[in-house]
């Protein structure tokens, strides 16, 4: 039996990561000459091209984005049981990747990531707050914090808790309008739209009916947070999670409506690449995560 050629698998991972040959070679600390060749040592390997090369573009093939995700896997893998026989004394040091919904980001995940980098100061991270849906494993993050109802995976996923989305509107709203006491009648409402949330908002009656609404109004944004001001000022309904309105909703400046009717659950997720083993850095920030993002969901 042969063995497979690791070294060249994660030098692939490397110029994939950076894009280049000249760029995985300084990361990895190597000539490019010794990536170009471990680069063609493993399209020999495997029969295929991995890269269409010109002079100004490295770009994969449909055979090398097919591979790409498994020699980052390969890589990972390595660089964490490199870490994990590392002497139990040493601290985790080393770059993380995070990336978090931005408003769930700014209130809590940012504070967390400032005292956990005190308790760890030869660990770095890069994080990206963002609400758009963020391909973990091709954009090269560790941990994701995700909300959502999550749909089967190859991804790992730790389920810290519950979050609740609200139907809300402002007093002067509904008191100009009427309030809606059926999810059909959102029909002739003005409500503003998150707009990474697609499709209809869908509820569940307590007899177990099933209601889609198509929602429409004079605003749509990718943050729930920019949805707040239009909403105080009684511009239409909206719908968004707990962790945004419970201040709102605790003052009075917006009420929930439409309580009687469920929507579809959903919860705050710790999200990770595939693969058995993580860096020792990494697991320590998973695992600081989930202790303390817990403490924000409702039991």
């Amino acid at each position: 039996m042969r063995l497979p050629d690791l070294e060249a698998w994660a030098i692939f991972a490397s110029v994939v990561d950076h894009r280049s040959f000249s760029g995985a070679a300084d990361a990895i600390g190597v000539s490019k000459a010794t990536v170009s060749k471990a680069v063609t040592r493993l399209e020999e390997q495997l029969g295929q091209s991995l890269f269409h090369r010109t002079s100004r573009k490295l770009t994969l093939t449909e055979n090398g984005k097919a591979l790409a995700d498994h020699a980052a896997r390969i890589l990972a893998e390595a660089v964490a049981a490199e870490e994990a026989a590392r002497d139990a004394a040493t601290a985790p040091a080393g770059l993380i990747r995070v990336t978090a919904p931005m408003t769930l980001g700014l209130l809590h995940v940012t504070d967390l990531i400032a005292e956990f980098l005190k308790q760890h100061p030869a660990i770095e991270i890069d994080l990206n707050l963002s609400d758009a849906r963020v391909d973990i494993v091709a954009e090269g993050f560790d941990i994701a914090v995700r909300i959502a109802d999550l749909p089967d995976s190859s991804l790992r996923a730790r389920r810290l808790g519950p979050v609740t989305a609200h139907v809300i509107a402002a007093p002067a709203y509904l008191a100009a309008h009427g309030t809606p006491t059926h999810p059909a009648q959102l029909g002739e409402h003005r409500c503003l739209g998150y707009s990474n949330a697609t499709g209809p908002w869908r509820f569940t009656g307590a007899d177990g009916t099933e209601v889609s609404v198509r929602a429409a109004g004079p605003l749509r944004a990718n943050s729930g947070d920019a949805l707040l001001p239009a909403l105080r000022q009684g511009l239409g309904i909206g719908c968004l999670p707990d962790f945004i309105v419970d201040g709102d909703l605790a003052r009075g400046t917006l009420v929930p409506i439409l309580t009687d009717w469920r929507l579809p659950p959903s919860a705050i997720h710790l999200m990770t690449p595939p693969g058995a083993l993580r860096p020792a850095r990494v697991e320590a920030l998973l695992t600081y995560l989930a202790e303390n993002l817990r403490r924000i969901c409702p039991s």
